[in-house]
């Protein structure tokens, strides 16, 4: 069975789904959930941590079409409809949520590839420090962890409040380059590289530590403790890392990130409790060749 069709069966299933269990509600944020990867798989991983702990929840999405900031205002405001969310974390979103410390994503949010004009191959093929790049200016959404890490690395960025306007942005010279996950970025340039005349910049690679996490509500203990035990056993019995690499070790593997020179920021958004000294929840670009 592909991982396209292991992920299908495993959400059309509700595990352990029972008249009794209580709905958890998590935002979806456009119609284009169904079809993101990184979506389904933070819900696959939802729904198999919620059995593993042997609770009784079943995950429903609650539409937020005006995005996730206010979605993280709205759980932290303890809003009636809406339970967790998945995110990348920051000191700020630490305080203002209550964070289940297990980074589903392996701390790939922080390995960035550039997006970049056609007609700048050649330039950033040249790059090979961070000083240089201090010369030219990111895209980034205002609100993004991503913006203030850039600017505490001495990056210019220019910002919008509208994530689909970035790629005019690039393609008008507004900006230089968007820098993406290299969970994203692939399907960004099948949606907008071919319309804005853009590729992903080769050989370079931006790393710094990064976790996204569920969070929920800091009065909701119990919903936290739950997701804790259930991910712990899922990595434990090593469920956690074989679906992480069965779903996108193929489709990392084209970009070819051991090869690539990484230049590393720091991150001064991530909070003193990230669990980097476990090296079992993190990933390594040698892991997808």
């Amino acid at each position: 069975m592909d991982r396209r069709c292991l992920l299908l069966s495993l959400l059309a299933c509700p595990v352990g789904a029972g008249a009794a269990d209580a709905v958890i509600s998590y935002p979806s944020y456009s119609d284009a959930d169904a079809q993101d990867p990184i979506h389904q798989f933070h819900l696959v991983v939802l729904r198999l941590a919620l059995e593993r702990a042997g609770s009784h929840y079943r995950p429903q999405p609650v539409r937020r079409p005006a995005g996730q900031g206010r979605a993280i205002r709205e759980l932290a405001g303890g809003g009636a409809d809406l339970d967790l969310l998945w995110s990348m974390t920051s000191e700020e979103r630490e305080q203002l949520l209550l964070p289940v410390r297990i980074p589903i994503d392996r701390g790939l949010m922080g390995w960035r590839l550039l997006l970049i004009r056609r007609s700048d191959a050649e330039r950033f093929a040249a790059i090979r420090n961070l000083e240089t790049l201090r010369d030219l200016t990111a895209g980034q959404l205002h609100d993004w962890p991503d913006t203030g890490i850039l600017r505490a690395n001495g990056m210019t960025v220019g910002t919008t409040s509208v994530y689909g306007s970035l790629f005019a942005m690039l393609s008008r010279g507004r900006v230089d380059y968007f820098p993406r996950s290299v969970l994203e970025i692939q399907d960004e340039m099948q949606q907008y590289g071919s319309a804005h005349e853009l590729m992903i910049a080769p050989g370079l690679m931006l790393r710094y530590p990064a976790a996204n996490y569920f969070f929920v509500n800091r009065q909701n203990q119990a919903l936290a403790a739950d997701l804790q035990r259930g991910l712990e056993r899922l990595l434990d019995e090593g469920t956690l890392h074989s679906l992480f690499m069965s779903h996108f070790r193929a489709r990392l593997r084209p970009l070819r990130l051991a090869e690539r020179r990484e230049l590393h920021l720091r991150n001064p958004l991530l909070p003193a409790a990230t669990p980097l000294q476990r090296s079992e929840l993190w990933a390594d670009p040698a892991q997808f060749s």
